[in-house]
């Protein structure tokens, strides 16, 4: 459990690190490029053996990662652009939401195990996910551009079972680290137009706060990957506790760290989170 302990801090100091940016003035897609390059060199880092191109092209997972890497980059620009045009409540839901799909996934096609128990906190988990998501001074309208939170969810969802199914056991650290690497190449084009584009400068403190980004970002998928190694570990019971606790954990810090205001639905569904955690673990 101390894999997934790990990846829910990580992912949940995600959630921090990006608050930080407005405070700072932080330009998001500048950083966002700076993220990736740190998390890919992560990855090479920590990767216990030879590092040959040659030999990772030939590996039967290499262009998976690589269509990972453009779903990361791609996948981030839907989530803005639904939270532009539907409101942030129903890009929260809809990311959030997506959960369903690993879940999904881990009882079909890897035949895990479902009970009364499990179903139950697996069903609390979502009512969950949009009691705490929703904020009474965001107006959703899913209505308008219905397609995009329809992207965003399949995207998240198919993200997640995708890293699930084809990282190799003994080459984690690699096989995030090329992810990274391309979802890297992949910003780089596109902070280069955006540059042209707007001629917004590159400024210095988008370094650091990209820096810091990165490490916490190759933390969540990391970790999050070692905990899915475990022998006798179930992705669909993993997903749930994890998604789950993340969305819990950053509501509260946000409540008493950044003074966020929660209503009586984003409470009860902080109660549903944890009750749904206690089924879902004791299933």
């Amino acid at each position: 459990m101390i894999y997934l302990l790990i990846s829910i801090l990580a992912s949940t100091a995600i959630f921090v690190v990006f608050k930080l940016f407005k405070k700072y003035g932080v330009n998001t897609l500048h950083s966002i490029v700076v993220n990736y390059f740190t998390a890919s060199f992560l990855g090479f880092l920590l990767y216990n053996g030879p590092i040959e191109p040659s030999e990772i092209i030939k590996t039967n997972w290499f262009i998976p990662a690589i269509c990972l890497g453009f779903l990361f980059i791609a996948i981030f620009n839907v989530m803005a652009l639904t939270a532009q045009k539907n409101g942030l409540s129903v890009a929260s839901v809809a990311s959030k939401m997506s959960v369903i799909i690993p879940i999904i996934f881990g009882i079909v096609i890897f035949k895990e195990s479902v009970g009364a128990q499990k179903i139950i906190g697996i069903l609390l988990a979502l009512v969950a996910v949009y009691l705490t998501s929703i904020k009474q001074k965001d107006h959703t309208t899913l209505t308008q551009s219905i397609y995009l939170p329809i992207i965003l969810f399949l995207g998240s969802g198919i993200i997640d079972t995708s890293i699930n199914y084809f990282a190799p056991n003994d080459k984690i650290a690699l096989f995030s680290a090329t992810i990274f690497a391309m979802a890297a190449i992949i910003g780089v084009v596109l902070l280069l137009g955006n540059l042209l584009k707007s001629k917004v400068r590159f400024k210095l403190i988008n370094i650091p706060f990209g820096i810091a980004l990165g490490i916490v970002n190759y933390g969540s998928i990391h970790f999050l990957l070692m905990a899915l190694r475990v022998e006798n570990t179930e992705s669909s019971t993993l997903f749930t506790i994890n998604h789950i606790a993340i969305l819990a954990l950053s509501t509260l810090i946000g409540l008493i760290l950044f003074k966020e205001k929660n209503s009586k639905k984003n409470w009860l569904g902080i109660i549903l989170a944890l009750i749904s955690i206690l089924l879902v673990t004791l299933a």
